[in-house]
Formats: structure tokens, C-alpha cells, sequence
């Protein structure tokens, strides 16, 4: 199983970049939601919000690689592997609720703009422009930002924090030659966008996961095709494709095959599928072998019935 050896590894990098950026990031945060509290600038206190969002989902995804190690039991016997998704979707929550404080404080401030320390709001906000660099350049060398959603959650986050960083340098030079205050606040109100559009998006991929959506990479016509076109495969109804977690799909359906199959026939054209459908990204099936007698249901979809009496309906 080449594969599952493949997927510890980045799993490895994976939770050792987390953590180094986790560290690098929520301590350069610290520095900034003082600075923009001594500066008086909302600029920094948006970015320190946004980095404050980013150090959150770096740690959530930390918890979430640990807890999704846990092996499964008799009560959760998929693991913990969901963890990361509720995870994100409470980050997604979390994004929305600074966002919308942010805009709340500058409005406030639209009316009756203070004075900013521009020279240090400068300072503050090149060092944070040269920690969100450092940190996306650790996630890109050797982490897995391109497929599991949680790591490509946390890069981005990351990369909409040089943004903000380089909003804040741009307000600050403002403030500093033209002195135009109201350029803190217009920076702010860019980051809190940001902000907003991200928490937006990482709350929309957490829920459709929770809903038991179809995975994003995974195209429904093409799997059927993929098990009708096996031989010995007449239909195929009950289908289901479903994400655990990112980076993990699974499958089930019913299949109707010859009624005088053997067992080791069937057992043959099991690998058959299973073997197909890898190149799908399913990779976890369930597949129920019928006959055509069985037939109770020819809607590829399944359509479950509530139990209306004491007698078992299969469907």
C-alpha cells in the first residue's frame, strides 16, 4: 500500500509545519494587537484580527491531526477524523464574527478619526509582512497545501495575511507623507473584507462536508460509468459518495450481478471495482452484490423511506 505510506509522510511534514508556523505567527500576533493598541491603529489591530484567525486555524488544524490519529472505536468508528472539519467550520465562524467587529470599530472611527502612530504602525507592519512570508514560504516547501483542506486553509489564510501587512504599510506611508488618516481605515476595512470572504468560504466547504455533499473531486457521472462499464456489473443503484474528512472519501452502493456468480467471482470483481474507482478519488467502498430478483429500486439515488409500520422495507 504505497498510497497510505505516501499519505503518513506528508502527514509528518504536514504536522511539523503547522506547528512551527502555529508558534512564529501567534507570537508575531501578540506583537501586533499591542502595537496597534499603542500605535492607535485599526489597520494593525485588523491584521493582529486576521493573524488572531490565521493562528487559530493553524492550531485547530494541529488538534486535528493529533485527534484524527486517534485510532476508531466501538463509539466513533471513523476516528476522529471529522474533528478537523467541525474545526474548520468553527475557524470559518470565528473569521465572520472578527470581520464584522472590525468593520463595526471603523465605522465608529469614520466620524472621529484618531491620531495614529504612523512610524511605529511602519515598523510593526513590515515585520509582519516578513513573518507571513517566512511562514507561507515553510507551507509551500513542505507541506501539503493543495489537498488536504486544512492546510490549504491555513496557507491561505496566510497569504490573505501578506495583504493585510501590506495594507497597513501602504496606510502607514499615507499617514506619514500625505497625512491622510483615514487610510488606517480604509485598510482596515480591506483586511475585515478579506477576512469576511475567507470565513465565508472555509464555513461553505465545512458545511457541505457535514451535509454529506458530494466531494468536490470526485465526478458522480464518471464513477457510475466506471462501475457499469466492469463486466459482470448490470446495475448499479443506492449510490452514495461522501467525504469523512478532506482527503477522504468513501462509497457505498448496491450492485446487480448474474445470479449464478461464485463467491470467489464476486470477490474478484470487488478488487475489479475497488481497484477502478482509486483513480476516482473514492477511497474507502462499500458495495452490496445483489441479483436482478432483487431488485427493489432502479433510481441510481436512493430513495429511503421512513418506516411506516413495524415490518422492515428495504427501501
Amino acid at each position: 500500500m504505497g498510497q497510505d505510506h505516501g499519505h503518513d509522510h506528508t502527514h509528518g511534514a504536514n504536522k511539523k509545519v503547522l506547528l512551527i508556523s502555529f508558534i512564529i505567527i501567534t507570537l508575531y500576533m501578540i506583537v501586533e494587537a499591542i502595537g496597534g493598541f499603542l500605535t492607535n491603529s485599526l489597520a494593525l489591530l485588523a491584521d493582529a484580527g486576521h493573524m488572531l484567525s490565521d493562528a487559530i486555524s493553524l492550531g485547530i488544524a494541529l488538534l486535528a491531526f493529533t485527534l484524527g490519529e486517534k485510532a476508531a472505536n466501538y463509539s466513533k468508528t471513523y476516528g476522529y477524523k471529522r474533528f478537523e472539519i467541525l474545526a474548520a467550520v468553527l475557524n470559518g465562524v470565528t473569521l465572520l464574527v472578527i470581520a464584522i467587529y472590525i468593520f463595526y470599530e471603523a465605522i465608529g472611527r469614520f466620524q472621529n478619526p484618531p491620531e495614529v502612530a504612523s512610524t511605529g504602525m511602519l515598523i510593526i507592519a513590515c515585520i509582519g509582512l516578513l513573518v507571513n512570508i517566512l511562514v507561507a514560504w515553510i507551507m509551500m516547501r513542505s507541506a501539503d497545501v493543495e489537498e488536504n483542506l486544512n492546510m490549504r486553509g491555513a496557507y491561505l489564510h496566510v497569504i490573505s495575511d501578506m495583504l493585510g501587512s501590506i495594507g497597513a504599510i501602504i496606510a502607514a506611508l499615507l499617514i506619514i507623507f500625505f497625512g491622510w488618516g483615514w487610510a488606517d481605515l480604509l485598510a482596515s476595512v480591506i483586511v475585515a473584507a478579506l477576512v469576511l470572504r475567507s470565513g465565508y468560504n472555509v464555513t461553505k466547504s465545512g458545511l457541505h462536508v457535514l451535509m454529506e455533499g458530494t466531494p468536490k473531486n470526485v465526478d458522480m457521472d464518471d464513477v457510475i460509468q466506471t462501475i457499469l462499464s466492469i463486466k459482470g456489473i448490470h446495475d448499479v443503484h443506492d449510490l452514495h459518495v461522501w467525504s469523512i474528512t478532506s482527503g477522504l472519501n468513501a462509497l457505498s452502493c448496491h450492485a446487480i450481478v448474474d445470479d449464478q456468480m461464485t463467491v470467489a467471482e464476486s470477490d474478484q470483481l470487488l478488487r475489479q471495482i475497488e481497484h477502478d474507482l482509486e483513480h476516482h478519488n473514492i477511497h474507502h467502498m462499500t458495495i452490496q452484490f445483489e441479483t436482478s430478483a432483487h431488485l427493489h429500486d432502479n433510481s441510481i439515488l436512493c430513495k429511503v423511506k421512513p418506516e411506516s409500520s413495524g415490518h422492515h422495507h428495504h427501501h
